[in-house]
C-alpha cells in the first residue's frame, strides 16, 4: 500500500463524487479515500466500490472544520502518495441558508485547497467543483473585492460575501444568490492559487457542471434547473458518469498542462446566452 497512488474525493458518498471514485478507482487503479458527513451513506458507497474491486476506504469529514480536513489528508497520506484531490462536496440552494452555503462551499474549498497545497508534490492535481451558476451571476452583484479577504480574514470574507443575498426578495432568491457567489468564488480562488501550486509542479483546476441527474441535481429542479435545459444545446440532464469522466481526466496526468482555469460542462446552457 505504501507505494500506491491515492486520490481523495470529497462528497464521495454519492452523486458525481461516487461516480468519480468509480472512474479513478477502475481506470487509474488508485486507492480511493472518500469523505462525507453521513457515515451510513459512506458505508454504502464503500460497499459499492468494494464490490467493483476498487481499493477504497471512507473518512467522516466536515470540510468546514480545519481539523477534520487535516485528519482526512493524514489518513490518505498514510496509505501512499497523494496523486489528486477531487473536491465535489457542497450544498445547493435547496439544502441550506446563505450562511451555511457560504461556509460549506467557500470556506470548505479554502480548507481543502490550503491543505492540498501544503501536501502537493510534482504531478499532483486538485480539482474544485464550481457550478454553471457561477457564470450566470451579474457582475454588479458579485462582491469580488471581498474575495481577497479569504487569504487574510476569513470571518470578514464570509460576512461580506453573504451580505448581498440579504437584499433578495425571497428565500429562494437569497439562497440562489449565495450559491452563485460561493461558486463564483471557487473559480476565482482556484485561479488565484494556480501559481502557488505551479511552484510545486502541481495543478489546480475548477470544473463548473450544469444540471446533472444526481440527487442534488434533481433537488434543484425546484430552483428552476430543469427550465435551464430549455436553453441548452443538449436538452437533457447530464449523467453522473459524464461529469465523472471529465473530473477524472482533469485530475489525471493526461491533463498535465491544464491549470488555473475553469472547465464549463453544462450541455451548452451558458453558450446559448452568448
Amino acid at each position: 500500500m505504501a507505494s500506491k497512488k491515492v486520490s481523495i474525493i470529497t462528497g464521495g458518498a454519492g452523486g458525481m463524487g461516487l461516480a468519480t471514485a468509480q472512474v479513478i478507482g477502475a481506470q487509474h487503479h488508485h486507492h480511493i479515500v472518500i469523505c462525507d458527513i453521513n457515515q451510513q451513506k459512506l458505508d454504502a458507497a464503500v460497499a459499492d466500490l468494494t464490490q467493483k474491486h476498487i481499493s477504497c476506504e471512507s473518512v467522516l469529514c466536515d470540510i468546514t472544520n480545519r481539523d477534520s480536513v487535516e485528519t482526512l489528508f493524514d489518513t490518505a497520506l498514510s496509505r501512499g502518495s497523494l496523486a489528486s484531490v477531487i473536491h465535489t462536496a457542497g450544498v445547493s440552494p435547496q439544502m441550506a441558508n446563505p450562511e451555511v452555503i457560504m461556509r460549506v462551499n467557500a470556506l470548505g474549498t479554502i480548507h481543502i485547497t490550503e491543505t492540498a497545497l501544503r501536501h502537493a508534490t510534482e504531478g499532483f492535481a486538485l480539482i474544485n467543483v464550481a457550478s454553471m451558476a457561477a457564470h450566470m451571476m451579474p457582475a454588479l452583484l458579485i462582491p469580488k473585492r471581498a474575495y481577497a479577504l479569504s487569504f487574510s480574514d476569513v470571518d470578514s470574507f464570509l460576512k461580506k460575501t453573504v451580505f448581498p443575498s440579504r437584499f433578495m426578495p425571497s428565500k429562494l432568491y437569497r439562497n440562489g444568490m449565495a450559491y452563485g457567489i460561493s461558486k463564483n468564488f471557487v473559480i476565482w480562488y482556484s485561479k488565484k492559487n494556480a501559481g502557488k501550486f505551479g511552484e510545486k509542479g502541481a495543478r489546480i483546476v475548477s470544473v463548473s457542471p450544469g444540471s446533472f441527474d444526481t440527487e442534488m441535481g434533481r433537488l434543484e429542479e425546484k430552483s428552476g434547473s430543469a427550465e435551464m435545459l430549455k436553453m441548452a444545446a443538449l436538452k437533457r440532464f447530464g449523467r453522473s458518469e459524464e461529469i465523472a469522466e471529465l473530473l477524472a481526466f482533469c485530475a489525471s496526468e493526461k491533463a498535465g498542462y491544464l491549470t488555473g482555469t475553469d472547465v464549463l460542462c453544462d450541455g451548452g446552457v451558458i453558450g446559448s446566452k452568448a
